[in-house]
């Protein structure tokens, strides 16, 4: 069953239930993406903090390259969106081919810089030499799936922008499974397969992002292979098209890279903490991420719809009364994301039952942070969210660089390097920058200019 929106859909005002109707789908495909990295750091734990310091500064190496190919997805998904909203079939296509482009050349670009520089990067930044040797093992396996992402995080877009939310979904319902189980047997060495250790997660990992690739190139010619028939270009030629795609991008795709970045230099920074601190801190971050992506993900499926309604050119009370609907439940989300924070952080004797008492001393600390940070980052998600729909893109990208690089990112090296504060403290960071970002948001949105976007251009 496919779940294909047309303007005739909305006779009336959407509700926060479309919201929920099409946030749900791109919710649980994340929570699958984030979950396989919380099941790999369960499953290497029982490896010891050695090789869970490994999977962390691979991940967050590995994290600078693909950074950048989500953040063109990302910004895929919103220009899709506008041109379903308009109804016309050359738009579609045109924003299709010219994001699959841009996914593949990065893509390219990417595994050069891994195959290149990876090496040295991780042995610059690995707490030890054993550390090193295990994380470099790990990230070149999975320099081996960069195309792969390329290819099937843009294809993801495609469908979310187009409201076709369950057919990722789909994808990672059966790659998923397929991951969990290669990575048990390759990192453990069951059933007569070698035991490799982080290696064997990494190839896990590998395989299902191979396998959701193949699966949404084949359901892009199932339900979309009209759109290849269609004739010419957006703007003239595919060149122009490409430009126009390129100008309206740039500034999500460097939004999206930005925080990567920032959140891997971070990371990065961590690493200089003392080992049970750094375990703790790569133990939490992919919790931080699968429970709220609760939350960003209904800001996101706020914007989809935000951008379709600019594109049918609704009036700015429809606009306004869907919006306000659609904040009125996000706050709900956010109260689910700060429970869920609340659980983990209460439970790290049993998810984590063979780490070192002090490690799990740190998670359990980090709940003081979790239950309010939510709340503004949801509220602020909502604003970028609206204004990136819009196309006011610039304004959005200014605040989260700014914010990234003049407050978090220092700020994390001076309480780390310099200062040597608990864990706690530097995770509550991450809230002070939201506060930080907050009347810089909500003044633009309130203001209400977006409300007069042509998005058709």
């Amino acid at each position: 069953m496919t779940q294909t929106l047309t303007n005739t859909e909305y006779p009336t005002v959407p509700s926060a239930g479309k919201v929920l109707s099409l946030s749900w789908p791109m919710t649980t495909k994340a929570i699958f993406l984030h979950g396989t990295v919380v099941i790999d750091g369960w499953l290497i734990s029982s490896l010891g903090e050695a090789s869970l310091a490994a999977m962390g500064l691979a991940a967050a190496v590995g994290g600078l390259v693909s950074g950048v190919i989500f953040a063109f997805s990302n910004a895929m998904q919103i220009r899709t969106a506008q041109a379903f909203g308009t109804k016309d079939p050359m738009f579609q296509k045109s924003v299709l081919a010219a994001g699959l482009l841009i996914g593949v050349t990065f893509g390219l670009l990417g595994l050069f810089v891994i195959l290149n520089f990876g090496k040295s990067i991780v042995g610059l930044m690995a707490p030890t030499p054993d550390v090193a040797v295990k994380a470099w093992a790990y990230l070149s396996v999975f320099s081996a799936v960069i195309m792969a992402e390329s290819v099937g995080q843009n294809l993801g877009s495609h469908f979310n922008g187009c409201g076709r939310t369950r057919i990722p979904l789909y994808g990672y319902c059966f790659s998923v499974p397929v991951n969990i189980f290669m990575s048990i047997v390759l990192i453990h060495g069951l059933w007569g397969f070698p035991a490799l250790g982080v290696v064997g997660a990494a190839l896990g990992s590998a395989i299902a992002i191979l396998m959701q690739a193949i699966y949404l190139t084949y359901q892009v010619y199932k339900y979309d292979g009209h759109l290849l028939r269609v004739p010419g270009w957006r703007n003239g030629t595919f060149f122009g098209t490409l430009l126009r795609h390129i100008n309206f991008s740039w500034p999500i795709a460097a939004t999206f890279v930005s925080a990567n970045y920032a959140a891997r230099v971070c990371m990065l920074i961590f690493a200089q903490m003392s080992l049970a601190a750094f375990a703790a801190m790569t133990l939490i971050m992919p919790w931080i991420m699968v429970a709220g992506t609760i939350g960003m993900q209904w800001s996101q499926a706020t914007g989809i719809i935000v951008a379709q309604l600019l594109g049918d050119k609704r009036s700015e009370a429809d606009l306004d009364t869907f919006l306000s609907s659609a904040w009125r439940a996000a706050f709900i989300a956010a109260t689910l994301v700060a429970f869920i924070y609340l659980i983990i952080c209460l439970m790290p004797g049993i998810l984590y039952p063979t780490l070192g008492a002090e490690t799990r001393s740190y998670l359990l600390s980090f709940a003081i942070v979790l239950l309010v940070l939510p709340f503004p980052k949801q509220s602020n998600a909502i604003c970028g969210n609206t204004l990136r729909a819009s196309g006011d893109t610039i304004y959005v990208m200014h605040i989260f660089v700014w914010t990234q690089w003049l407050f978090r990112v220092p700020a994390t090296m001076i309480a780390v390097l310099y200062l040597d504060l608990s864990p706690v403290l530097v995770l509550s960071l991450l809230f002070w920058e939201e506060i930080v970002k907050f009347p810089l948001f909500h003044r633009r949105l309130w203001r209400g200019d977006w409300k007069q976007s042509n998005v058709a251009e």
